[in-house]
């Protein structure tokens, strides 16, 4: 192989690696930017990648440079990012170490410092010639000469760079979990890298007379791969900064990022480079063939990460497969309310066709009210039955219908013109609608085959209204974990670092652990006895100690004892009332917790169904668990206002 060809090989791979680190450098910095910018960390980071892309932006421009005036212009202009790169370099390290708890007044002036630095060599390197003096020429490229105080920029890049690397030493030293070690070290092995690739070492007189053109672009290869795959680490290492999302979302959303975005860039770039800038390729235009081929591959490629995506999460997700599997199909199980909607709308038009009514209705329970959810005909007919309708006396009557498993023409109970049937759930048997057809005859008169065809579009119905139910309850209890799930996910994205005064505080009094609502749900759901009560973190609470000496020095009654007092503070004042709105939380919470009764009896006293009554039992906890944390702040104040008067006496 000729000199010229090894030439050939080593500028166009140069050209390619310089433009895939211009492309990683500035999709990091967008994805940086957009994701988690409110950390101080990811905005150091999206500085050091914003010079870094600078300097690879000029490198991919000068390879069209003829002249030397030209190349003088932009070797130049490329120290808006050489200038700058230690400045961010150290600015980053310092970001982090302040990330571990280590803040130092002194390191914010040294990053102030470094950037007044980076602006002042800035701006001798473009107007003066102290810094760089003239364009020399190795072969085939151009290089800037160092200036007469060359060495002192040289000094000012060694002094941050070596800075920085001890920074994250120190702050890799404050690592408490293995996890947040092992990233720290990583960044350590990566972090040099863009720093010492941007390094402008033609500058130094031995490199460029000492080594020949092939060479040198043979080191600038190898640099430029080692920049790009260190540049990706210690972007995945930043992506995990001020993020309040679990790991394995990260690690997907970065992932993805990476082949949709980055990795579909880099395939156009060498497409378009590698194609031969010729007038005709195989008859065609060379425009043609570009735009087919780009267009091509950029549909190919997104087709080929579509495919390889179930593979690729089986990688990012080793551990936790099946769960995350499961999660990811529940889009495709879940039914919305409408979808539920349409199927009950259409199972009740072909029952009023199977019984030739000219209109029908399907009703469920809202609280202690009928709630119309899908009518066939006039709908002002349906709504003037449920105004006149008396839920309690109704479901009585209803009671008695559909005692076993099928349907007969006695089932149906007559009341205002409307044939009714309860739709029943099929492990407990509890009324979850209403079927109201239109009567056209005292009751309808139905052969075998329709009794079947019928008790199939019923069973349709009650399928349709007992999974909206189920989904109801899924949905009430996603949504009362909501705020729990933020505050776990901020506890453990807050990586721990030396200092244990947190983790101390933490395991003092409960009330400040993230789960506290959850604490309290299990304590009461065991309020007469179990391990969630004998075992639960609220014995630790002060207002539990101080009570001790009444309940006979047994934890479990004093904690018993504190609970029920939250509870009846949320008792309204008068007399009590089983349908009133405002003694809800306290019914629910008595009859659940103190009686002990069953739901579906709850629910039935209480005139509300069962969704409902999980929706207001998720409240009533939540507000019993405040009832708590301010009894416990309330004993806590008193406590320091007693010391206080203590030490005054």
């Amino acid at each position: 192989m000729s000199a010229e060809t090894i030439t050939a090989i080593l500028d166009f791979g140069n050209l390619i690696l310089a433009s895939v680190n211009v492309i990683i450098g500035f999709s990091l910095f967008l994805y940086t930017l957009t994701h988690n910018f409110r950390s101080s960390v990811a905005r150091a980071f999206c500085a050091l990648m914003a010079f870094v892309t600078a300097v690879y932006i000029v490198d991919v421009s000068i390879t069209e440079v003829s002249t030397a005036e030209a190349a003088r212009f932009w070797l130049r202009l490329q120290w808006v990012g050489i200038a700058f790169v230690p400045a961010a370099y150290f600015h980053f390290s310092d970001a982090l170490l302040r990330a571990t708890g280590a803040a130092s007044r002194w390191r914010r002036v040294g990053v102030v410092l470094s950037y007044v630095l980076g602006l002042v060599f800035f701006v001798l390197a473009v107007s003066t010639e102290l810094i760089v003096d003239g364009v020399a020429r190795k072969e085939h490229f151009y290089h800037l000469v160092a200036g007469p105080f060359f060495w002192v920029f040289v000094l000012y890049y060694a002094i941050a760079t070596l800075s920085g690397w001890a920074n994250i030493s120190r702050a890799r030293g404050r690592c408490l979990t293995s996890t947040s070690r092992r990233r720290m070290s990583y960044l350590m092995l990566a972090f040099a890298a863009p720093s010492a690739g941007v390094f402008p070492y033609l500058l130094i007189p031995t490199t460029a007379r000492e080594f020949s053109a092939n060479f040198i672009s043979l080191l600038t290869l190898v640099g430029n791969l080692g920049i790009a795959l260190m540049t990706i680490v210690i972007g995945y290492i930043v992506a995990y900064q001020g993020v309040l999302l679990p790991d394995r979302v990260i690690k997907h959303n970065l992932l993805h990022f990476l082949l949709r975005g980055p990795l579909v860039s880099i395939l156009v770039i060498v497409i378009m480079l590698a194609i031969p800038r010729v007038e005709q390729i195989w008859g065609l235009p060379r425009d043609t063939v570009l735009i087919v081929t780009v267009a091509g591959s950029v549909v190919l490629l997104q087709l080929l990460v579509n495919v390889a995506k179930p593979t690729i999460d089986r990688l990012i997700y080793r551990r936790d497969r099946e769960e995350i599997t499961w999660i990811q199909s529940l889009d495709q199980r879940l039914l919305t309310t409408t979808d539920l909607e349409q199927l009950l709308e259409n199972t009740l038009i072909s029952l009023c066709d199977l019984l030739r009514a000219p209109s029908g209705f399907i009703v469920t329970m809202q609280g202690s009210q009928l709630s119309l959810r899908v009518f066939c005909g006039p709908k002002e007919a349906a709504s003037e039955f449920l105004a006149r309708t008396h839920l309690p006396s109704l479901l009585d009557r209803l009671e008695q219908s559909r005692q076993d498993e099928f349907i007969s023409a006695k089932d149906f109970i007559s009341a205002d013109g409307y044939w009714l049937l309860p739709l029943r759930g099929r492990a407990d048997k509890a009324i979850l609608g209403i079927l109201g057809i239109r009567a056209v005859d005292t009751l309808p008169q139905l052969s075998d085959e329709d009794l079947e065809t019928m008790y199939g579009l019923v069973r349709h119905a009650e399928l349709a209204l007992e999974d909206m139910r189920l989904q109801q309850q899924v949905f009430a209890i996603l949504q009362g974990l909501g705020n729990e799930l933020e505050r776990i996910q901020l506890w453990r994205s807050s990586p721990l670092y030396a200092g244990e005064h947190v983790l101390q505080h933490l395991d003092v009094n409960p009330i400040h652990l993230p789960g506290f609502v959850q604490i309290v749900r299990d304590a009461l759901s065991q309020f007469w006895g179990g391990p969630k009560l004998s075992r639960s973190p609220l014995l630790r609470m002060n207002i539990v100690r101080e009570r001790l000496p009444e309940n006979d020095d047994v934890p479990v009654k004093a904690l018993r004892s504190v609970l029920r007092e939250a509870i009846e503070r949320l008792r309204p004042e008068g007399e009590r009332s089983m349908t009133s709105h405002e003694w809800v939380m306290y019914n629910i919470l008595d009859l659940k917790f103190i009686q002990g009764e069953k739901i579906r009896d709850i629910a039935k006293r209480l005139a509300m169904s069962e969704s409902d009554f999980y929706r207001k039992q998720r409240v009533a906890i939540e507000q019993v668990a405040e009832t708590l944390i301010q009894m416990e702040r309330a004993h806590l104040e008193r406590s320091a206002r007693s010391e206080a008067k203590d030490d005054e006496a």
